[in-house]
């Protein structure tokens, strides 16, 4: 073959996607309808896009009969499109401020588990605690116009607190009930949580208190809890002795750091109370390195009951969040009255002492 006739064959390719040495768009075969799934399910366009859009009562083998058909021809339906011609959105917006943090994707367990076959579908997005992030995620999840948006904390910016009041949607908080919400409050009160924790470890004798714990500016929550301690030692005339709180989220790396600097510094406390679990069990191993008898010479209280901290030789002494029944319980309050009342509404889903072995 002749180099004319080597080039002639080099820009013909076997699916036709370059021609004379120009690029051309593949074609597409056009994305199916709802009139072919209607078609091949012998029912109405209207019976798919309710059965689609999971509104109103259907017949069980009707919506069998348009699942396979919709399954067989590779449907996608155009939720755009659905939105902007009824003004209704099958969305609900999830923010939350950490996936690294264990606490977070178990409240994000509870929400998908009470979603369920619901027909709403979350939209997750994450801030890394920072507030100007979480008002641009407001901002573009509320232009999606969605049938309700579930965040963390009460601590927004206020052009996020006018977006979410203003929007008309159910808005629910979660984690805290510590302040008024916009619409819903789904959590537990993180002062009372503090104030029990110092109640019980004065109660069990201890005197000389240290804290070890986080950035406050990030986690609002943590900072709540240590007033509550606070608290409870003044009714009983003590106070914290030693802090150690380093300005970075919580960590185990950062909780055995913290906790080496505070009995450095005061060797003579008696119990570290921890900002969190994460920092406690570094405390943990901290303790376990330094030959520090847990309990015996050293107490150490944590805050969130993680499972590892259930895990370790010697289980932490700490108050257990129900992180799931947080998230389920937002869910299901929005789905059994998707329309905004006038009045607040507070959920308080507890706490437990779990009184382990450290204290």
């Amino acid at each position: 073959m002749g180099r004319v006739g080597a080039r002639n064959q080099m820009s013909r390719t076997i699916d036709g996607a370059m021609l004379g040495g120009k690029p051309r768009t593949p074609n597409r075969r056009p994305a199916v309808t709802l009139a072919e799934v209607a078609s091949l399910a012998d029912v109405s366009e209207i019976t798919v896009s309710r059965i689609i859009r999971n509104k109103g009562p259907i017949a069980d083998i009707t919506r069998a009969k348009v699942m396979a058909a919709v399954r067989a021809v590779g449907y996608v339906p155009n939720r755009i499109a659905g939105s902007l011609a009824s003004a209704e959105s099958n969305l609900m917006g999830v923010i939350i401020p950490s996936l690294s943090n264990i606490v977070f994707p178990e409240v994000l367990r509870g929400v998908h588990d009470a979603l369920g076959d619901s027909g709403y579908q979350p939209v997750v997005g994450v801030t890394d605690y920072d507030m100007k992030s979480e008002e641009n995620l407001v901002r573009s999840l509320l232009g999606w116009k969605p049938m309700a948006m579930i965040i963390v904390g009460f601590d927004h910016t206020e052009t996020t607190r006018r977006m979410l009041q203003q929007s008309g949607i159910r808005v629910a908080e979660l984690m805290d009930i510590d302040s008024p919400p916009i619409d819903i409050a789904v959590g537990l009160s993180h002062r009372r949580a503090g104030y029990d924790s110092g109640k019980y470890l004065v109660e069990r004798g201890y005197r000389r208190f240290g804290y070890v714990g986080h950035d406050w500016q990030q986690d609002r929550r943590a900072r709540l809890r240590y007033d509550g301690l606070v608290q409870a030692l003044a009714e009983a005339g003590l106070s914290i002795a030693a802090e150690a709180i380093v300005q970075a989220p919580s960590s185990t790396i950062a909780g055995r750091e913290m906790l080496a600097d505070l009995l450095k510094r005061s060797p003579d406390i008696d119990v570290a109370v921890f900002s969190n679990d994460d920092m406690a069990v570094g405390g943990v191993f901290y303790c376990i390195s330094a030959n520090i008898k847990l309990k015996d010479e050293l107490a150490v209280f944590g805050f969130n009951g993680l499972e590892i901290g259930q895990s370790l030789p010697t289980p932490l002494s700490t108050i257990r969040s129900n992180r799931y029944l947080i998230g389920r319980v937002s869910v299901e309050k929005i789905i059994e009255s998707p329309v905004r009342g006038v009045e607040p509404i507070v959920i308080d889903t507890g706490y437990e002492l779990v009184v382990g072995a450290t204290a």
